[in-house]
């Protein structure tokens, strides 16, 4: 009779405890982080100075000055990163500096949310941590760009946020990224 109570009790424990919720985890906390086992370096970025009549971003007459919210963040790319990682490539590091020159004109008077994403492999929290762990590479790389670490606030949605559904590797790899919002 006894271990039919306690069997009982297990059993309803399970089914009231379910699944876990995918809500978002947002980083809220703007100190740097204490664990320095788990933060990536960023390489020095070398400085060039740019006349000011080159300091146009489109090729028409619109300056940054006098772009809109809209048009700067269809400028700024999506940063995207190889399975498992959320160290910043050469690739990413290109898209991270025209996202720093960005905002730096055009974008100075915005602060920007980068939005952490990852594929649907690994556990839930498992990918809110990377997607956390992307967006903070990414911050990491503007700060070193010139960016205030103030204007910079960091979500993750993990696989909570996908652009692509099909199971399929390329799939797979456009939702492994970090994308720029701009907030007033």
């Amino acid at each position: 009779m006894k271990n039919i109570i306690i069997s009982s009790v297990v059993v309803a424990l399970l089914v009231f405890s379910g699944c876990s919720s995918k809500d978002v985890a947002v980083d809220t906390d703007k100190s740097e982080p204490t664990n320095t086992s788990e933060v990536q370096e960023v390489k020095a970025v070398e400085t060039e100075t740019v006349a000011a009549e080159d300091s146009t971003v489109n090729s028409g007459t619109q300056t940054l000055s006098h772009m809109s919210m809209s048009d700067i963040e269809s400028e700024l790319s999506t940063v995207y990163f190889d399975f498992d990682k959320f160290n910043i490539t050469s690739n990413a590091q290109v898209k991270i500096t025209k996202a720093a020159e960005l905002g730096k004109t055009g974008a100075a008077s915005y602060n920007v949310k980068l939005e952490g994403n990852c594929d649907e492999w690994g556990s839930d929290e498992y990918n809110f941590a990377l997607g956390l762990k992307r967006a903070n590479a990414v911050k990491k790389a503007l700060v070193a760009e010139g960016i205030e670490g103030s204007r910079i606030s960091m979500v993750s949605y993990g696989e909570s946020n996908p652009v692509c559904e099909d199971k399929t590797k390329d799939c797979y790899a456009k939702n492994r990224r970090v994308d720029f919002k701009l907030l007033p």
